[in-house]
């Protein structure tokens, strides 16, 4: 019947229905043996279904059991790995972080034999290729001819910081003063904890020179008149103190501190470091490279004695026609400390170094949260360059040992020990202590401003000056070379970074870490006659353009007296 009904429905049309042909026996008997397979397996999966949900309904009945579940895992994985030898285990291989360790001194041992045998190039004679990018260089601070109108009061500030700092307070003031036509009062430095210096400011500078030369463009006196101190009862701490914020517009001098200048016809400014912003007219840029450049001479005790290291100095350098090198380096305790990097003291470094961040900064490394990665400062670059590093990159620039250094630098940390390769490579290497007597340096040996005119005096002089870390003195360095020296600061400012890595790297060969140092040199070649930027010191970058332009008619009409 079912053949039948099948042949039915498959027919075409409406002809009359035509009956199938009997199925052979053996069909049969195959589709009754697959359906007795069928069952049995639906039969078996059904079996296999209820046992699984016997299972767990027994274990959601106990749900207790599922807290034993990662127990038993665990015991079970202790189990089998006890049965596994620990001769077939792979030893997991601990390595230090990259700058972790301070590797310089193997890494010089390892190439000094190359080094050696490769003495023959003089970088003297051709460090310097690229000359400045506009031309002739003319420094122009034009001369103001026009004379100065009746002063608006006077203005009194206190010069805070290390020597630079302080210049860079001198060369604002004399900027604010002239755009705000005010009579400035001879800065007063500030004595600090740090620096120790009570030195005033005609024991750095020569004072009279500093009048003369600013004598047409702003005011400047020794002392306040008596007729004005008499309003404050001879006490110039009774004057109206401004507090500026740091960075201020010019903008802001104009319209807040004028207005009160004008009614008490004296105010002071304390502190005053870093109070005006590196943006602003040409009218007071022109004033800050005045102070700077032309006006800022130091003492004559200064000038005298830096000007005979300066010819000791050319002395000892007569094979390289007088030129030298001068060399910035911060590797004191303090910049040591600061720095949190790691060297190859082990603990006893450990401990001193520990002991002299809690003096100098209490409390700042050790706070809670706190992280402090050695390895990571290194390879940013924020490590302070060794001695033994300074010398091993000034020979890989090429540099040969018989090259004078002038080396400019407080007492270095651990020097006995830090200074002897360096000496080793470069053995005509001096100092000011080296240089002059006792005797010669009596009058500046206690006191740190005077000391460092002395190294910023050296090192202006120099054929090729080297900075191995920021900072005041470095940036003035670079910009007053630049004024001198037709805009080329003829300085040597190396990729920390960069060189982080090639020290690091245990399987450097010479010639290979010596292209890489050539190169550095030769991008601090070609980096040496940039022109200033927006935003950045007048001070690093003497723009000529800002000099040239300005004139008395760019200030204000309501800065005039009234």
């Amino acid at each position: 019947m079912q053949n039948h009904a099948y042949s039915r429905l498959g027919s075409s049309g409406g002809g009359a229905a035509v009956p199938s042909p009997p199925s052979p026996p053996w069909r049969a008997l195959g589709r009754r043996a697959s359906a007795k397979g069928g069952w049995s397996a639906r039969a078996g999966a059904g079996a296999a279904r209820r046992a699984a949900r016997a299972v767990l309904a027994a274990l959601l009945r106990r749900q207790a059991v599922f807290l034993f579940a990662p127990l038993l895992y665990v015991a079970a994985m202790l189990l089998y790995m006890g049965s596994i030898s620990l001769d077939s285990v792979p030893r997991i291989i601990s390595r230090p972080a990259p700058g972790s360790m301070y590797r310089s001194p193997q890494l010089y041992a390892r190439l000094r034999a190359d080094m050696d045998a490769d003495n023959a190039t003089d970088a003297l004679a051709t460090v310097w290729r690229h000359a400045y990018k506009g031309g002739i260089w003319r420094p122009c601070i034009s001369n103001n001819t026009n004379g100065l109108p009746e002063s608006n009061g006077y203005i009194y500030v206190e010069a805070n910081g290390g020597l630079n700092q302080q210049r860079t307070s001198i060369c604002n003031a004399v900027a604010v003063a002239g755009f705000l036509n005010a009579t400035l009062v001879i800065p007063n430095f500030h004595y600090h904890s740090i620096w120790r210096d009570p030195s005033k400011f005609s024991e750095i500078y020569d004072e009279d020179h500093f009048i003369q030369r600013l004598k047409n463009d702003v005011r400047v006196v020794d002392k306040v008149p008596a007729f004005i101190m008499e309003r404050f009862g001879h006490n110039l701490s009774n004057a109206f103190n401004f507090k500026i914020k740091a960075w201020s517009p010019i903008q802001f001098y104009e319209d807040v501190v004028l207005p009160k200048l004008i009614e008490e016809r004296l105010i002071r400014i304390s502190p005053f470091a870093n109070r005006l912003s590196f943006d602003a007219p040409p009218a007071v840029q022109r004033l800050r490279c005045l102070a700077n450049f032309e006006a800022l001479k130091f003492s004559k005790p200064i000038t005298a004695i830096s000007n005979t290291l300066v010819s000791r100095m050319r002395e000892k350098s007569a094979e390289n026609n007088g030129k030298y090198v001068a060399v910035h380096l911060r590797f004191e305790e303090d910049m040591v400390a600061f720095s949190c990097c790691v060297f190859d003291g082990g603990d006893n470094e450990k401990k001193e170094l520990d002991a002299a961040r809690e003096k100098g900064w209490r409390g700042k490394f050790t706070r809670p949260g706190r992280v402090i990665r050695p390895g990571a400062i290194r390879m940013n670059g924020k490590c302070p360059l060794t001695p033994l590093e300074v010398g091993f990159m000034l020979r890989g620039m090429g540099f040969s040992n018989n090259t004078a250094i002038y080396l400019a630098s407080g007492r270095i940390y651990k020097a006995e020990k830090n200074m002897a390769p360096l000496l080793e490579m470069f053995p005509l290497l001096q100092t000011k202590e080296t240089l002059a007597s006792d005797e010669e340096l009596a009058p500046f040996k206690n006191f740190s401003s005077r000391m460092a005119a002395i190294d910023y005096s050296v090192c202006v002089h120099s054929e090729v000056f080297v900075t191995t870390q920021g900072g005041n003195f470095p940036h003035f360095l670079i910009g007053h070379r630049r004024y001198l020296y037709g805009g080329h600061a003829k300085t040597i400012k190396p990729d920390k970074r960069r060189l982080a890595i090639l020290f690091d790297n245990p399987r450097i060969g010479w010639k290979s870490l010596k292209r890489q140092l050539f190169n550095m040199r030769a991008h601090s070649d070609a980096k040496g006659i940039e022109i200033k930027r927006a935003n950045e010191s007048v001070y690093t970058f003497p723009c000529p353009d800002c000099m040239c332009r300005s004139n008395k008619s760019e200030h204000p009409k309501s800065i005039q007296a009234r």
